[in-house]
């Protein structure tokens, strides 16, 4: 057995110890169905699946993507991704619209900056909290970690964290993450640029999935770190934008049950519309620890595709950097 694939074995035999521990539940109550996880060495319980921020900014009418985020909460989905950057803040609005009346008070909402400066950091959080119509969020992230220099930027005199420490401690956040999509060589600098700085994240984002687990990989390198240094690790980009569906190796729901399989708190999947969110919720309700078989079966199916990163193109090209064509947002 190679070294990958026993590395992909052990984080399988990790969810399965964490399951039979009792550290995961599963709740059913008339129509809804969920599985909820501990969010890293927080006390908050997160559902398995969480709602991607920026598919919900897609629909041409913003009643359908109210529709889409209500029904997900009904149905048991508590995480609520979002960004500064997603349409321009139109997904913020259209969430902050979604969340009124009741609806905020069910869910973890997380919303993420792109500022490296303290200035732009700043800005960017009260506009976030503003669109968002709330006083603070749940988590706040640092988007797209994706330049070898941006942990340096952020942690030094005048950066990022020290708008995001400020604003912590002004209560308009409880938690702090990190996300990013590109190599998990940078993930791992910013992991070491923050101890170096007295600094541990709450949380950490990045794309763990079947093609993930073959290519500069983010399941083998960052995973096991951030599980020993009690991180919650938010999964996306499960079906890599439909890239990994397109190499017809993998159903939609295989791809959810993988990355549900790894020692994650939640994987962050895009949905927008209710067939969609359908096929989310299904997912969830026929998951169950994946056996090493299985895991070897979609690993065996899926290497050849993916040993060229063909159908992870968030890694090999700039096509998803939303801070490479727009700098400005940097600061």
């Amino acid at each position: 057995m190679d070294v990958r694939r026993r590395e992909v074995l052990k984080a399988t035999s990790v969810i399965a110890g964490m399951m039979a521990a009792g550290d995961v539940g599963a709740m059913q109550a008339g129509t809804r169905e969920m599985i909820y996880r501990p969010l890293g060495r927080t006390k908050e319980q997160v559902s398995v699946v969480g709602l991607g921020g920026h598919h919900i900014g897609r629909q041409k009418d913003e009643q359908e993507s109210i529709k889409i985020i209500h029904t997900a909460i009904d149905r048991g989905i508590n995480f609520m991704d979002n960004c500064w950057d997603y349409h321009d803040g139109v997904s913020e609005v259209r969430m902050g619209n979604a969340l009124q009346n009741g609806y905020r008070d069910k869910v973890f909402l997380m919303t993420k900056i792109d500022g490296r400066t303290k200035e732009s950091a700043a800005r960017q959080i009260d506009e976030s909290l503003r669109r968002l119509r709330v006083e603070s969020v749940d988590l706040l992230q640092l988007h797209e970690i994706i330049r070898v220099e941006d942990p340096d930027r952020i942690f030094a005199p005048g950066g990022a964290i020290e708008a995001v420490m400020a604003a912590q401690k002004a209560g308009k956040f409880r938690f702090i993450g990190f996300t990013g999509h590109k190599d998990p060589m940078v993930h791992l600098r910013m992991l070491e640029v923050a101890k170096a700085n007295n600094f541990r994240f709450d949380t950490v984002q990045m794309p763990l999935n079947v093609m993930d687990a073959h290519f500069r990989s983010f399941e083998r390198t960052v995973l096991p770190v951030l599980i020993k240094e009690e991180i919650a690790v938010l999964g996306m980009k499960s079906m890599g934008d439909s890239y990994i569906l397109q190499s017809n190796t993998v159903k939609p729901i295989e791809c959810l049950h993988y990355t549900l399989n790894l020692p994650i708190s939640t994987v962050i999947t895009g949905i927008d519309s209710l067939a969609i969110l359908d096929q989310a919720i299904e997912a969830v309700r026929t998951f169950k620890p994946l056996t090493n078989e299985q895991v070897t079966a979609l690993l065996n199916r899926t290497r050849t595709v993916a040993l060229k990163g063909q159908t992870e193109l968030y890694k090999t090209s700039n096509r998803f950097d939303g801070t490479a064509k727009n700098p400005q947002w940097l600061g």
